[in-house]
């Protein structure tokens, strides 16, 4: 099923309007597993404002050609071609109906109409629609959709599709039909059918206008009691956007339907949104507290597509964050107000911690490797490699730069704006940009420069105190550093910057902030904007020196530079009012102190932890002022790929030792914290899906895990083991675990063992659980008598485990290639050939799937020279078999 064409870069300045329009669509379709015929009926017309064409240029992927009317009469002026269809001697204005046929049986790309558990599913973002029928298959081609469904009733007897249902009735030979209409314009990547045996959760709601919903989520029927969640969560999602941005919904249904076979996390569909199971199906034996977060938010953003994304979609790919770093800043304010409203700011900046780790830890890396491009790309060979998490992430880092310097209001008016102009149109990051500009009466122009300029931007910050005259200048100076090779090749000069910062007295308060040349002072938190390469601001009434809290609340998408002592972060640590710069000070004193430690070690010498960074460990642990939801997050050790990737050369092995060691000594000579805290933080009682008793578990389970790494585990071990056996939930089972295996490290590992024997028989008929038990084991520490790629792959030829379903192969491959760094970065190279061969095995199956398998060797020039030439085998190898261009895009550029 791989696309084997010769790979074409496709170029943003390359852009023209199409030759031809779409104004109406009819299709009708026979399903039938292995041979789905579509009946394709369109309102073609030329295009006045693009180029006169001689051919109608179609495009088509896997299909059979089987007949073209113009008008009724038979075409033949019609050839096929590897990439569509060209239609030639066409009027100026013509109805044409194209005759075709697939087999969704055959479809393992999960692209297009494809078979899972035998139903009918589709999946067309970004070209999926191609592989469905012959079409002008771009996102600036939008036209009104009608929908004629055909089945055998007793195999399929649901038959869902966009917009409204408008007629469904019996058919002879046990068939059945169901019509749909969607009434707004669309792309079509926003088409969508579905078709099986599912059953589904309703409710109906009203509008803010008053308007009756119907709501349903769609499931499989072993599912529904594992839908109130994702109703709830699409229910809350309906009345913020509403309530947040005025936003109402605009069919008289929304459907949600959960597959468990599904590239990505979901789909925008116009009223149909289709969902990877994981993201849909929760309760609390089978589900997380991260599950019921992730579910939230999931629903969320792809609600919030109606309007940004659907109603007003993307002219072309390279527009992609127009849509998607929208809706994730939208989704992300969501899940902060679901948490602690408009106010609650501890709640708040948890969920901004949460989002900003993310962000460093993949996003950051992403911009310092092969693959950085800027938010809005300039160029790629397939769009399905753009789905990243620099269009996702920081895209919604540069929305939220938008709200920071205009505020809530201010960014309300934008987006008022921006939908009066844009309703019912394809349009550009530009048109967004020029209407909050516009409805805040500012010239954004330089702004333009967060969608042009790959890399992440570095802010250097020098300051000085004039004790005499009461003054404190602060000097900020912008750069991209040798960390970020791409933005050589884009920078057109400096950014705008809001650069949020405060000001901290010796007696831990912040001080009012007065610059030069203002009458009075205007709180103190103040955004700075940044617009020079290097520009200094002055404070005034600044008495004694002061201690800068910088960049508060990621104000912006930058590394910050600024020579702080330990004793000033420990300070940070314990008295900074900003919520994210207090986590952030323990995060820079652990990371100093954890790259110290592994430079150390990269050497053999002896290891040992300075009692400061102790000590500021335990005060955080034990002030019961900040929230338990908080503390797990200032008491977590940034990870061992974080870590590596601030090394002059990436060691995995050296940064294990470092961090294993800190991490044991943590729970050495807190021992009894830790123990306290557990016992504390109990959540007795049936579970509680809240933000509240989610805190208390994480933090419980935090100092389970600490507790774990003590050189004699054994009361951990009946600790853990207790705690699985009584476990009400999902969250402390699959914690205690993990725990377990950890322990195990340093036990006989008897008990581990029989958890996890226990943990499938439970839960084996429960997918989505038995992908956790992939992870965990491909997750653990592994020994030298016993390495975690051993048990990977006696674990591939486990029967539960299928390379075909994307959610498993990323529960057992990716988690180990990503997520276990000191297993996978062997010295022998083991980890390597093993991401080599199943690249290659999952490229033949699902592109897609390999292409995001693929990029975790793409920084492989950042590593020692034993592990770089071994990586770079691995990829020699990938690249000299594969054949589709997602994967061959990724190595290519990965070897440069």
């Amino acid at each position: 099923m791989a696309d084997t064409a010769t790979p074409t870069v496709i170029r943003r300045a390359d852009y023209a309007p199409p030759a031809f329009l779409i104004d109406t669509v009819a299709l009708e379709f026979d399903l039938v597993p292995e041979r789905t015929v579509v009946r394709n009926t369109m309102r073609v017309r030329r295009n006045p404002d693009a180029s006169h064409a001689a051919h109608f240029e179609l495009m088509g992927e896997q299909l059979e050609f089987v007949s073209a009317t113009i008008d009724g009469t038979p075409h033949s002026a019609v050839r096929t071609h590897a990439h569509g269809l060209s239609v030639d001697n066409v009027p100026d204005a013509f109805e044409l109906t194209l005759v075709s046929v697939c087999n969704p049986a055959e479809n393992t790309t999960l692209s297009g109409l494809y078979v899972s558990s035998d139903n009918f599913f589709t999946q067309c973002e970004a070209e999926g629609f191609r592989r469905i029928t012959y079409f002008l298959d771009r996102p600036d081609v939008m036209a009104t959709y009608t929908v004629t469904l055909r089945a055998d009733k007793a195999a399929y007897p649901v038959l869902l599709s966009n917009g409204n249902l408008l007629d469904e009735g019996d058919l002879p030979d046990g068939r059945h039909f169901a019509r749909w209409e969607d009434p707004f314009r669309k792309p079509s990547y926003l088409f969508a059918l579905v078709a099986g045996k599912l059953v589904k959760l309703e409710e109906r709601v009203r509008s803010g206008s008053g308007k009756e919903k119907l709501l349903q989520v769609w499931v499989e029927p072993h599912d529904l009691d594992k839908t109130r969640h994702a109703m709830d969560s699409l229910i809350n999602s309906i009345r913020w956007d509403e309530e947040r941005f005025g936003l109402e919904l605009d069919l008289d249904r929304f459907m949600i339907v959960a597959v468990g076979d599904f590239n990505m996390g979901a789909m925008e569909n116009k009223g149909l949104n289709i969902f990877n199971t994981k993201y849909v199906l929760a309760n609390p034996e089978t589900a997380t507290d991260t599950d019921f977060a992730n579910i939230e938010a999931v629903v969320g953003h792809e609600y919030f597509h109606n309007w940004t994304g659907n109603r007003v979609t993307c002219r072309d790919w390279f527009q992609l964050s127009l849509k998607e770093g929208l809706t994730v800043f939208r989704d992300q304010e969501f899940s902060a107000d679901m948490a602690g409203g408009a106010t609650d700011e501890a709640a708040r900046a948890t969920k901004r911690i949460e989002d900003v780790r993310v962000l460093r830890q993949m996003q950051f890396a992403e911009d310092a490797g092969p693959m950085a491009h800027p938010v809005r790309p300039e160029s790629y060979v397939e769009i399905n490699n753009f789905y990243t998490m620099t269009v996702y992430e920081k895209g919604s880092e540069v929305v939220r730069m938008y709200q920071t310097l205009f505020g809530r209001d201010g960014f309300r008016r934008g987006m008022d704006l921006y939908f009066k102009r844009h309703d019912g149109q394809a349009v550009t990051c530009d048109d967004f940009r020029h209407a909050l500009a516009d409805a805040n009466g500012r010239d954004l122009a330089q702004f333009e420069r967060w969608y042009s300029q790959a890399g992440t931007p570095r802010v250097t910050v020098s300051t000085h105190h004039d004790a005499a005259q009461h003054r404190y200048r602060v000097t900020l100076s912008q750069g991209y550093g040798d960390a970020a090779p791409a933005a050589r090749d884009t920078q057109k000069g400096p950014l705008l910057i809001p650069f949020a910062l405060g000001l901290i007295g010796a007696n831990g308060a912040d001080l009012p902030l007065r610059l030069e040349g203002e009458t009075a002072a205007q709180g103190t938190t103040r955004v700075l904007e940044f617009t020079q390469t290097e520009q200094t601001f002055t404070f005034v009434d600044v008495a004694e020196k002061p201690l800068p809290s910088l960049l508060r609340n990621f104000s912006a998408p930058v590394i910050v530079e600024y020579d702080y002592s330990a004793e000033e972060l420990a300070f940070l640590l314990a008295h900074d009012s900003d919520p994210f710069n207090r986590w952030e000070a323990g995060q820079r004193l652990a990371t100093r102190e954890l790259l110290g430690l592994a430079a150390r070690a990269a050497t053999g010498a002896s290891l040992q932890l300075d009692d400061s960074v102790v000590n500021a460990f335990a005060r955080v642990l034990t002030d019961e002022t900040l929230s338990p939801a908080f503390r797990e997050l200032a008491l977590m050790l940034p990870s061992e790929t974080y870590l590596a990737e601030q090394m002059p050369e990436s060691n995995p092995a050296a940064v294990h030792t470092a961090r294993q060691f800190v991490r044991r000594r943590l729970a050495e000579a807190l021992k009894n914290d830790w123990l306290a805290i557990y016992e504390r933080h109990q959540t007795p009682g049936d579970y509680e899906a809240t933000p509240e008793a989610g805190g208390h578990r994480a933090l419980k389970n935090l100092a389970l895990a600490y507790l774990a790494e003590l050189a004699d585990p054994a009361d951990v071990v009946r600790l853990a083991g207790a705690q699985y056996d009584a476990a009400n939930n999902m969250t402390d089972r699959s914690a205690a675990l993990s725990a377990l295996l950890t322990a195990a490290a340093a036990s006989d590992g008897r008990r581990a063992q029989a958890a996890l024997e226990d943990f499938y028989r439970r839960f084996e008929k429960e997918p989505l659980v038995i992908d956790k038990w992939f992870a965990l084991q491909a997750t653990q520490r592994g020994s030298a008598q016993r390495p975690v790629i051993d048990i990977v792959r006696a674990l591939m030829s486990h029967p539960a485990f299928n390379l075909k379903n994307p959610n498993r192969a990323r529960s057992l491959i990716f988690s180990f290639c990503a997520a276990n760094p000191a297993q996978f970065h062997a010295e022998d190279g083991s980890g390597y050939a093993f991401w080599a061969d199943q690249v290659i095995a999952l490229d033949a199956l699902n592109p897609q799937v390999a292409a995001r398998l693929a990029r975790s060797l793409e920084l492989w020039r950042r590593f020692t020279p034993a592990l770089r030439e071994k990586m770079r085998s691995a990829l020699e190898k990938v690249a000299a078999q594969v054949k589709s261009r997602d994967v061959r895009e990724i190595v290519e550029k990965a070897l440069g």
